[in-house]
């Protein structure tokens, strides 16, 4: 099987995350495979290991995200693609790295492309959909588990706390939602391997794409931290003063009601 999957350098949200002038800073920040993407390289490494084939894991970025990349290598994964807009893009969005990535499909004969579901800096959900509509291939998302049969592909997917079982044939892109898989560390003979397997560089140019293909449709005016909780308030004396306290404070103070 032709695999590949979607991968994308994240903040550590576990470390400190520091905001100045309505941006992120990244000087000493920690940075991450997205969570969901490493359930979309572990399953990836699985259903090689089972069906045969080859693993191929892409990022759109800049130069710092060879670590990553070389962290799935590490994990198992076969090649890695970097395509860096470093120089010829300032502010991209999930259209351009949808459009980025879709571009360097095509013609890749991909049987299974998988995605994380969404990445936790940004939350859309939007890039790995987006692609597959590009290259007008059916997607799911939220998959829990997943049962490759020939061309065939059994899966089962989260619904809002429910699951549904749903049946496709390849090509197919899907996205990896917690609880798909447990991603494995990176061993030490793995890390060692990912040092020789191969990781191409590619920039716009390389696809036939120039800045105005991939121009950016939205754009970020400020990011902010949420304001800090305030302490709660503890109610005292009988239950029915309690209630009527109650009922007082949710209508002038939290104005739910």
């Amino acid at each position: 099987m032709n695999i590949f999957v979607l991968l994308k350098r994240t903040f550590d949200t576990e470390e400190k995350i520091v905001i100045s002038n309505g941006s992120i800073v990244e000087d000493g920040a920690e940075f991450i495979i997205n969570p969901y993407d490493e359930y979309a390289v572990e399953e990836a490494i699985q259903i090689r290991d089972s069906q045969g084939g080859e693993v191929t894991v892409v990022s759109v970025g800049g130069e710092e995200a060879e670590k990553q990349l070389r962290t799935a290598l590490a994990m198992g994964a076969d090649k890695a693609v970097l395509i860096n807009i470093e120089d010829d893009i300032e502010n991209g969005d999930q259209f351009t790295t949808s459009k980025i990535l879709a571009e360097f499909l095509q013609g890749k004969e991909a049987d299974l492309i998988l995605a994380g579901n969404v990445a936790i800096d940004g939350g859309s959900g939007q890039v790995g959909p987006r692609v597959a509509d590009l290259l007008d291939i059916p997607y799911i998302t939220t998959i829990t588990n997943i049962t490759v049969d020939g061309t065939s592909v059994k899966i089962v997917r989260d619904v809002e706390g429910d699951s549904e079982t749903i049946e496709a044939a390849l090509p197919l892109l899907v996205t990896a939602q917690q609880g798909l898989n447990e991603p494995r560390y990176p061993s030490l003979p793995g890390i060692m391997k990912a040092k020789k397997k191969p990781l191409e560089e590619l920039e716009l140019d390389d696809l036939d794409l120039d800045e105005d293909d991939v121009e950016a449709k939205t754009k970020t005016i400020e990011i902010f931290l949420p304001p800090k909780k305030e302490a709660g308030k503890v109610l005292e004396g009988e239950l029915d003063v309690q209630v009527k306290e109650l009922v007082s404070l949710l209508h002038s103070e939290a104005k739910v009601i």
